[in-house]
Parts: structure tokens; C-alpha cells; sequence
């Protein structure tokens, strides 16, 4: 599978993929500018692929999507906030009809990584939850609705990211526990969805208990032994993308998509460039020709990837349930809106003031947060507002902030946690976390959390300032005793 930049399918990645039988591409939002287009663009691939194309993106909800025009879907841990299997399904429903509509017949969720690490750096709202057993009924509920519209799922990232302190998009984490604890903790879910699951995507993490030596990417004893052998499963294993830096700074390219595949995956994540592809391409070719990659075990792949795309086809449609849909977000985003610390309201049409980033940043998987003007123009609709943006909230002299009387709320528009300086030296009148619910924690302040900064997440902060909205939802992982 390969990425490609731009907005259109060039010629010269068109031949790259006929010439190679590449059969899968996943898109991003640097591929997007609107619905048209983008229909251009997969009908242009699956001509260019053929009839075993895979089309995949990341629209995992929340601040995790890919088409950012289609109704927003709450993330996973707003669904695991409101606890309700049936609305996840009815949003996995709804988030395949648009995306099938876009010409995708494969999507990268749900994530079943359990985050029970307040400073895991990359999971935190991407998960349903902490409880195995739970969060695994919701995200099995969500994949159960995306399969009733006919898009595959991809199941991630096998087999635990939850409990990391490191982002594997940037350097290679380890999950140093005894293999009790993550049968137990890490391994439940993936072990209750290996029945169902069409495909699974690895996590580029080291599971010394298992393998001391290599991540679960290129593990033969995680991907082979225990996902294949041990757990029986019969769907597809895709890597992780192989550029991230927890594999391609290690390990190198081409040698890595070889260890992988020999491990027992069935398809390598290819997203560098197209020098980096061709050295993969080369690379797996030289394996299968000494015999490192024995064929046999090739055509046992390509027996599962065309099984996956016989199931899940390409089939562009029309969109028809986009007010509906956009309404079951909004349902969904209110239910999972959770109070802690009995935050109060402040009165309509009295004097607020704004404190938040003055950039809206992105984690490098997410889409970037909301705008300081974004959110000051929804809390205009209610109140006098005063807006106060800082660049860097380790440096901001928060003692500076005037002291005339108004109510202070915060607003935390990134997933990045707060440090020190900001955590001993403010609290404001209400905390609205709108990102990363940990960051409720970093205050001793009343707070309101949404689990993302979609539209309706903020229309429901709204509705709950007018008194409209009670919020109701319940955080799905330690430490939020009272929320």
C-alpha cells in the first residue's frame, strides 16, 4: 500500500502502480479539497489498480479524519463516554455511507488500544476506553455498523498501544509487562475481535515478555505465533506505516517491509516516497527470489487480500443521508458530553474571558485543533467576550491576566498536556477540555469535556452554556473519579 501527494493521480504514480500490481492506496487529507474530487481521485485509482483495489483512510472520528466536509463523528472515547452500543454502531454505520460514497472501501478503525496511561502521547481519545470487555463491545458495535454499508475495517494497533509514554510515529515505544498482564490488559481485545475483524494493523511496539528483539511489526512470534497460530485469526495483518520512525530509523525501508512480511504480515504500509516504495518493491522481490519470503506463503497473502477486496469492493454511491447523518453525530457528541468538578455557567450575556493557544496545531495523525476565533465566535452567541492567546503555555506569564471580574475559561485545543508554570499558576472558572481529556486533570478547575473539537462538539458546549444541555457522559478511564 502506497500514499502519494496532491490532489490527483499523476501519471507517473499511475504507471508506478500498474508496472508493480500495487493494489492499495491511503489517502490523507493533503490528497482532499472536497467531495467531487475526491470521487475523481478514487475512481482514478481503482482504474489504475484494478479489481483487487484497497482504498483506505483514517476516519477513525473525532480529531482523527481524513474528509473533514462529511458529518463529524464523535471519537471513540465520546462514544465510550455516552456507553451506548447501539449509537456506536448507528456512527459506524454513518461514517461508512460517506466514506463509501468517496469511493473508500477500507478504513483504518476502530482503535482498540485501551488507554489507561494519563501521558500516552498519541492513543488518549482514539480509545473507547480502559475496560477490555467494554470498550471492545463498542468498537465491535462500530465495525458491526460500518460493515452493515459494505466498507472493510481495520482493527489497531495490535497488539496494545495504550500503555505507551512514546509516539511510534516518532521513536520506537515498549510495553514492559509479564505476559499475564497483557493477556489480561493490551491482548483482550484484539483476542475478542480476532473472530470478526477483517484486518488488523500492527503496532510498531516491543513486547520484551514476547519478543525482546523486535517490534510486534516485525515479530514473528506476535504476528505469527500468536495472532496466526495461537488466536486462529483468518483476515488480513497490514503493517503500520513503515516511514514512521519507530521502523524506518532503525531498521531501514526495505529490510523492514521483508521482516514484516516474514513475520506474518500480509501487506506493508509503504507511505514514504516513491524512492523509498521502489527500495520496498526491490527489496521484497529479492526476498521471494532467494527464498527468505517463500512463495507459498505469498500466495497465502494474496489469498487474504483478495478475499478482503471480493467482500469490500470499491462501489462509489451516492450520499443521501448526509442531514440525517450530521444530526446522529450531533446525538452523539452531546450524549458524550461530561461534566467534573461541578462546573458552573456563566450568566448569559455576562463577561467572559477567552484563554486558549493562538494556533490551531496538529499532532502529525491528527487533523489541527480549532482556532481561538472559532471558539470565540460560538461563545459570542451567549456572552461579552474577551479573548487572551498565548503561543507557548509553559512561557505565558499567567499571573498577567487582568483581575476585572470576569469569568475565566480555559480552552485546551491541543492533545499536548500542560506543564509546571501553567498547572501552579492558573485556574480558571471553567475548563473546557476540548481535545485530550487529560488535560482536566492538569487544573484544579471545574471542566467540561468533549473528547474533540469537531463543530458539534462545540455546538453542544453551547447548548450546556444555555442551559439547554445537561452533560451527562462519564470518562471510561481511571482517574476521573467524579466525572
Amino acid at each position: 500500500m502506497i500514499r502519494f501527494p496532491g490532489t490527483v493521480l499523476d501519471e507517473a504514480t499511475a504507471d508506478f502502480m500498474r508496472a508493480n500490481s500495487v493494489r492499495g492506496a491511503c489517502l490523507f487529507r493533503q490528497n482532499m479539497t472536497d467531495a467531487a474530487q475526491l470521487k475523481r481521485l478514487t475512481s482514478d485509482l481503482s482504474e489504475a489498480m484494478g479489481a483487487g483495489a484497497l482504498i483506505a483512510l483514517d476516519q477513525e472520528g473525532g480529531a482523527v479524519v481524513r474528509s473533514t466536509w462529511v458529518p463529524a463523528p464523535p471519537s471513540a472515547m465520546a462514544l465510550g463516554a455516552a456507553d451506548n452500543t447501539d449509537l456506536a454502531w448507528r456512527t459506524g454505520a454513518a461514517v461508512a455511507r460517506a466514506v463509501k460514497a468517496l469511493g473508500f472501501n477500507w478504513n483504518f478503525a476502530p482503535v482498540l488500544d485501551l488507554n489507561n496511561n494519563p501521558h500516552n502521547p498519541v492513543i488518549a481519545e482514539r480509545s473507547f476506553g480502559a475496560d477490555p470487555q467494554r470498550a471492545t463491545e463498542l468498537a465491535m458495535a462500530w465495525m458491526a455498523g460500518s460493515e452493515s454499508e459494505g466498507v472493510a475495517c481495520c482493527v489497531k494497533h495490535f497488539p496494545g498501544h495504550g500503555d505507551t509514554h512514546v509516539d511510534s510515529h516518532r521513536d520506537l515505544p515498549t510495553v514492559d509487562k509479564p505476559l499475564a498482564e497483557l493477556e489480561q490488559f493490551e491482548f483482550k481485545p484484539f483476542r475478542l475481535a480476532s473472530k470478526a475483524a477483517p484486518a488488523m494493523m500492527t503496532a510498531h511496539i516491543v513486547y520484551p515478555s514476547l519478543d525482546p528483539d523486535h517490534p510486534a511489526t516485525m515479530s514473528r512470534r506476535i504476528l505469527g505465533d500468536l495472532l496466526r497460530d495461537e488466536w486462529q485469526y483468518k483476515g488480513v495483518i497490514i503493517t503500520d506505516g513503515m516511514d514512521m520512525h519507530a521502523i524506518a530509523g532503525r531498521y531501514g525501508i526495505g529490510h523492514a517491509a521483508v521482516l514484516a512480511l516474514v513475520a506474518g504480515a500480509d501487506m506493508v504500509m509503504a507511505l514514504g516516497t516513491p524512492v523509498t516504495q521502489e527500495e520496498t518493491i526491490d527489496a521484497i522481490a529479492r526476498a521471494i527470489e532467494s527464498g527468505e519470503l517463500p512463495m507459498a506463503d505469498v500466495e497465502r497473502k494474496l489469498e487474504r487480500l483478495a478475499s478482503l477486496t471480493a467482500a469490500y469492493a470499491c462501489a462509489q454511491c451516492d450520499y443521501a443521508a448526509d442531514e440525517d447523518d450530521r444530526a446522529l453525530m450531533a446525538e452523539g457528541w452531546k450524549r458524550a458530553l461530561t461534566a467534573r468538578g461541578n462546573p458552573q455557567r456563566p450568566p448569559v450575556g455576562g463577561k467572559v474571558r477567552l484563554v486558549m493557544r493562538q494556533d490551531a496545531v496538529s499532532d502529525g495523525v491528527s487533523e489541527a485543533g480549532v482556532t481561538a476565533s472559532v471558539l470565540a465566535t460560538v461563545l459570542a452567541r451567549r456572552f461579552d467576550v474577551d479573548t487572551v492567546t498565548y503561543a507557548d503555555a509553559e512561557a505565558f506569564d499567567w499571573s498577567a491576566l487582568p483581575d476585572d471580574g470576569r469569568f475565566v475559561i480555559l480552552a485546551s485545543t491541543s492533545r499536548v498536556r500542560y506543564g509546571p508554570n501553567a498547572r501552579a499558576r492558573f485556574r480558571p472558572d471553567l475548563h473546557l477540555a476540548l481535545w485530550n481529556p487529560y488535560q482536566a486533570l492538569d487544573f484544579d478547575a471545574p471542566a467540561l469535556i468533549t473528547y474533540g473539537f469537531a463543530a458539534p462538539a462545540l455546538d453542544a458546549v453551547d447548548a450546556w452554556l444555555a442551559g439547554e444541555l445537561d452533560a451527562n457522559g462519564h470518562v471510561p478511564v481511571p482517574g476521573f473519579d467524579n466525572a
